[in-house]
């Protein structure tokens, strides 16, 4: 069997019942709310945050100044928009390809 994905690693119990049940949804964030037993709003803020726990986790592994950039996101220290600028243009500096 293939070795677990850091990513995967990272997460809890519940990140992967979320999972599980944006997965049996196909997606659908409305049946999501309504699973949850709370608002669109509510189910798509924890989505973005499981994705920005996600690109945490891969970006430790991969580079402490991304990780430090992912983690004042989270933290509401930084908006999305400017931590996406801040690790594209570090990337570009350092002749690495951009990715956001």
């Amino acid at each position: 069997m293939a070795e677990i994905p850091a990513w995967m690693q990272g997460l809890d119990g519940d990140d992967f019942l979320f999972i599980r049940h944006f997965l049996l949804s196909s997606g659908s964030l409305k049946e999501m709310a309504a699973v949850y037993g709370v608002t669109y709003p509510t189910i798509r803020l924890r989505l973005d945050r499981l994705i920005q726990k996600i690109r945490l986790i891969e970006e430790t592994t991969d580079d402490p100044f991304a990780a430090l950039i992912r983690r004042m996101e989270r933290d509401d220290r930084l908006d999305a928009a400017t931590a996406d600028t801040l690790l594209r243009e570090y990337r570009r500096a350092r002749g690495g390809t951009p990715r956001s």
